[in-house]
């Protein structure tokens, strides 16, 4: 696990003032370039579900970096996968939540029909930074009637504290700052 860890973690590149001053944007394109890197990824992810939440049922994706993970662990697996995206980006009736971002303000939303009432589902992401994007996705999947088991993070930014935000809802992380 630590071997993997730290190829993870050496993927990761960080541009400062981006996409706003002030901001420290942690990229994950190089995990993306790295087969092996982008394996562990998935192996670590997949281990801990196995173990963990062997009773999940679908795995949702945040838009947009959610959806390069969710479907590679999804796929291993065997669950479906469902994608939350920002307003206005998919078709037909959907379910919508607004929320903060460290440095905007935005909207999600999910189909009407993506989740069932009583799946157990658990969301992936790149990123934790303050906790408005995960909180929001955890909103729409309890509107659908369906549980939140958990929330899977490549990185966790923990000096902003987004974790809290997200109060009873477990968040793994692979990689902290």
């Amino acid at each position: 696990m630590a071997e993997k860890l730290d190829l993870i973690s050496k993927c990761i590149r960080t541009f400062h003032d981006f996409p706003t001053k002030g901001i420290p944007f942690k990229d994950i394109c190089p995990i993306l370039k790295d087969p092996k890197a982008l394996a562990a990824v998935t192996d670590l992810f997949e281990e801990h579900v196995r173990r963990t939440y062997p009773q999940v049922d679908l795995i949702v994706g945040l838009d947009a970096r959610g959806f390069l993970f969710g479907p590679l662990l999804a796929q291993r697996l065997g669950v479906g996968f469902a994608p939350i995206r920002k307003k206005g980006k998919l078709p037909g009736p959907t379910l919508s939540v607004a929320y903060s971002l460290e440095y905007a303000k935005a909207e999600a939303e999910i189909q009407e029909d993506a989740v069932s009432a009583g799946q157990k589902v658990l969301i992936v992401d790149d990123l934790l930074a303050t906790g408005g994007t995960l909180y929001a996705a955890c909103e729409l999947i309890k509107q659908q009637k369906a549980e939140v088991l958990g929330c899977l993070v490549v990185i966790e930014l923990k000096y902003l504290n987004g974790s809290e935000k997200l109060q009873s809802t477990p968040v793994f992380s692979l990689i902290q700052y």
